[in-house]
Order: C-alpha cells, then structure tokens, then sequence
C-alpha cells in the first residue's frame, strides 16, 4: 500500500471512531474538575444559581445557607440559621430576589431575601410524614415537591412577594408512594405548563400537569438513585447520587421520551445530590451518605466539573 493510500486509509478509520463516539448515547466521560469548601459546614444537599456566577448551597441538617462564587472559587456562610430547620434543595428568583428552600423533615419550607439573608416567609407545607425535598422556580411562583406524601405544593409570587401555599394531588406514576424517597427533584418547562419530576424509588422521570396532578413517565429514561435534576430547553441534568454521575438527557419536543446522551463523573463526587449550571460547567454538592445519615464526614464541598 502506498504512503497516499495509507493515509486516506487513516483518515476514514479515525473519522469513523470520532463519529460512532460521538454518536454513542450514554458515553461516559470523566473530566477535570475543582472543589470549592463550605467552611463550617457539618452536611450538604442543595445547590442553586443566583445572578451571574454566584451560587447558593444548603447546610441539610442546620439549615444555614452559603453564598459563593464559582469563577472565584469562594464561599461563605451567608444565612446562619437557629437550630430547628434544614435545608435540602433550593431555587432562586433572581428578578425578585427570592431563595425558595426545601425545609425537609418537618414538613417546612422557606423564602429568604438574597440581599439580606433575612427570612421573607416561612410555609408548613404538609403536617403528615413528610420530606420536602426540592423546589423549582416559575414566572409564577415555586413548586415543591414531597419524598413521602403524593403531593406538590405551589407557592405564588405576585409583585415579588411569596403568597399562600397551595396543595396539588398528584394521580399516574408520580402518585406512587412506596417506602424510601419517592418524588425528589422538580423542574417545570420554561412556560410553566409542564413539570418534570424525579422518581427516586423508579429510577426514572415523570411529567406532571400543575392544573390537574396528573402525570405520565417520560419513556426511555432510566436513572436509577436520581436525586435533583435541571432542565435547561430539552436537555435535562439529572443527578445520580450513589452513582455518584450526572446523566445528560436529551428530551422529546412533547415530553414524551428522552434518551442518556452523556454521563459525567469525577473522582471528586461523592454521592452528589443537586445541581446548577455555569456555562460549559456544572456545579454539584457532596451530600456524603455514604458515611452515614446524618453524614460524619469532616468537610463538605461543591464540585465544579466541565460538561
């Protein structure tokens, strides 16, 4: 074979690898990444973006909120709260200088102000056994989701101000209540007019209807251990914890299926829960249950990996 034909031949064969890998759904990868400390913190759950590179990260079992930036790679305790609440996931209104925080094991929620840190509205969103575990935020309001009760709650907003709570039932696979952590992470469309919910128990993805409780799985998508999740357009960020990955979904224009398009790992992850976006990167917490519940690790962190 002639130096010509040979490198012709080369071409094609590495063309051809590009291509079925990139092609490939559910390629894993695992990428750099750096970790940002939450000094002082004894546990870790949430994590949201506020304007521009800042982000807001949740103290699980004291409740205290951390203020940070992710291109500085900073943070610091921000809200310092009594002892008696915690902190799982949590949204920010940016427009109205709104944090949503899901208040966990007592049923509870609560609203902060970004610019003070002062407490703007506290909710008792459920009085049965309850874990309010997430929250996404609308043009409207914020929902919130229950890992033991078969129910959301809605909280409007109306000239930047939080409302009354309201309750949603959910029917369909959402409604499935079992043992363990069932509905966890909660995103709604950029209409409002869908959300999209975690199924921890299922492993998988509903869709919800917020006028009527109704849901219906989202086909092709398995995630098993999937905690929070972010949807950005149709692409859908799901967080693994003990899997300790975050699956990239890629999602039908009806919200009818959805495929694994990529998978993100870090030697840094352990057992992440929730998850924000910054351009080309991701930024995670390290719950840690693995050491336990509540955790006994000594340090806890955000991760910051690139997608």
């Amino acid at each position: 074979m002639n130096l010509v034909a040979r490198r012709t031949l080369l071409a094609s064969v590495l063309a051809a690898v590009t291509a079925a890998t990139v092609a490939a759904p559910g390629a894993q990868a695992v990428h750099t990444d750096s970790v940002i400390v939450l000094p002082g913190a004894t546990s870790a759950e949430g994590i949201a973006r506020g304007a521009g590179s800042t982000f807001y990260a949740g103290d699980l079992f004291s409740g205290d909120i951390y203020r940070g930036d992710i291109q500085r790679g900073t943070a610091a305790k921000f809200i310092d709260n009594a002892p008696g609440r915690y902190a799982l996931g949590l949204r920010v209104d940016v427009p109205d200088s709104l944090l949503f925080v899901a208040g966990g094991f007592d049923g509870r929620a609560y609203v902060y102000d970004t610019r003070s840190g002062a407490t703007v509205a506290t909710y008792q969103l459920s009085t049965a056994p309850s874990v309010i575990n997430d929250v996404a935020v609308t043009p409207d309001g914020a929902w919130f989701t229950n890992s033991s009760q078969p129910e959301l709650y809605f909280v409007p907003v109306v000239n930047g101000r939080p409302g009354a709570a309201r309750v949603l039932p959910l029917t369909g696979p959402a409604g499935e209540v079992t043992a363990g952590f069932n509905n966890n992470g909660i995103q709604a469309t950029a209409d409002g007019r869908t959300l999209v919910v975690a199924h921890s128990n299922q492993g998988a993805v509903n869709a919800v209807n917020p006028r009527t409780g109704a849901s219906r799985a989202i086909s092709g998508v398995s995630v098993p251990n999937v905690d929070g999740i972010l949807l950005e357009g149709r692409t859908l960020f799901a967080v693994q914890n003990f899997s300790n990955q975050i699956s990239e979904v890629r999602l039908s224009g009806d919200l009818t299926s959805g495929s694994v398009t990529k998978v993100v790992t870090s030697r840094r992850f352990e057992v992440p829960t929730t998850v924000a976006r910054f351009g080309d990167r991701l930024a995670t917490v390290n719950a840690k249950f693995d050491t336990g519940f509540p955790p006994a690790a000594s340090t806890y962190e955000v991760v910051v990996v690139d997608r």
